[in-house]
């Protein structure tokens, strides 16, 4: 279905000329966990903390080729089930599908190897045992901070709590991987499971029922856990950076400058989705912390009963009175407001 070799080779050569030598990738590496190391306790003493014996993980500096190698693998990883499952004849039909779609591939992680400035990897569906890890591409930090002429630690401080977010609510909430890999092994089982031509072509393209299903309950997982990233990202962002409005004009300023060719490209490959889960996660979050407290949107990550459900991302307070309700919060955790 897929050849991994050439979609390397292929995403590469449209990277060609982005490499940073393995000193320079040290030296910022070193700077990585300087200011992350500063910026992990405000973190944990916003977010409430992390259970005995849990540490978060280290940051890793990437240029764009490695970027584009551990996406590759993180794929190969996640679709190496399926693939097993499958047995294509070699025709010339097939042939030109696995053409296409090897292109199509290494097309995506190539655009996105430059355009991602961090990236926190679960290592979901990884064999154990399992060793979640950060990373920050350091050419894209650049080349951004260079474009915009922003401050480059606090650039980089603004980025490393998104990510530590990330790694917070999956060090805090052990479920939480469990969770997501049973959801992704059953809508990849759907797929493989399925014998018939047209049925097989349906589950790998547009999907089944089932699948659609499993696919929301995961989007609804990624929406609380990017718009929460962000949300932590900016509030405390705006108490410790003190460039923070510098840096939060330019990095919506980026967003917004996009090519025709580049807004297409957004919106035939989803890509444009995943950007609205931040922001209709975030909004969610920020009016349960100003209502309720950061300690009630916690109660968020305490099971799968306990995540928003689709429908509520619009409708906070139902959310709150389906989980939170009449509840007192723990001893210690009373809601408290975010003010700056």
């Amino acid at each position: 279905m897929l050849d991994w070799s050439e979609i390397e080779s292929l995403g590469l050569r449209k990277l060609k000329g982005s490499d940073l030598d393995a000193a320079a990738l040290d030296r910022v590496e070193a700077q990585y966990a300087a200011l992350a190391s500063r910026l992990e306790g405000p973190l944990l003493h916003y977010l409430g903390g992390l259970p005995p014996g849990t540490q978060l993980p280290h940051f890793q500096a990437l240029d764009r080729p490695a970027w584009l190698r551990l996406n590759l693998a993180v794929l190969r990883r996640a679709l190496e089930p399926l693939q097993s499952s499958l047995s294509l004849q070699r025709s010339h039909l097939n042939d030109l599908g696995q053409y296409g779609i090897n292109r199509y591939t290494a097309g995506i992680l190539a655009f996105l190897a430059k355009r991602v400035l961090g990236q926190f990897d679960p290592q979901l569906l990884g064999r154990e045992p399992v060793q979640p890890a950060l990373y920050l591409v350091e050419t894209n930090i650049a080349a951004f901070e260079r474009k915009e002429d922003l401050p480059g630690e606090e650039l980089r401080s603004w980025i490393i709590l998104h990510e530590l977010t990330h790694a917070w609510q999956f060090a805090a909430n052990p479920w939480l991987a469990r969770h997501l890999n049973a959801e992704l092994e059953r809508v990849l089982k759907m797929a493989a499971d399925r014998q018939v031509g047209w049925q097989r072509l349906r589950a790998l393209t547009v999907g089944l029922p089932r699948q659609w299903e499993a696919i929301r309950r995961l989007q609804a997982i990624m929406t609380l856990a990017e718009g929460h990233g962000n949300l932590v990202m900016n509030e405390l962002g705006r108490r410790l950076l003190p460039s923070f409005e510098r840096l939060e004009k330019a990095h919506a300023k980026r967003s917004r400058e996009r090519s025709a060719l580049e807004q297409l490209f957004w919106r035939i490959t989803g890509l444009e989705l995943k950007l609205r889960q931040y922001e209709v996660g975030e909004a969610f979050c920020r009016q349960v912390v100003e209502r309720h407290g950061v300690a009630a949107l916690n109660q968020a990550w305490q099971s799968r009963e306990t995540m928003p459900r689709p429908d509520e991302f619009k409708d906070p307070e139902r959310w709150h009175r389906r989980v939170v309700g009449g509840r007192a919060l723990p001893a210690g955790q009373a809601a408290r407001p975010v003010s700056p």
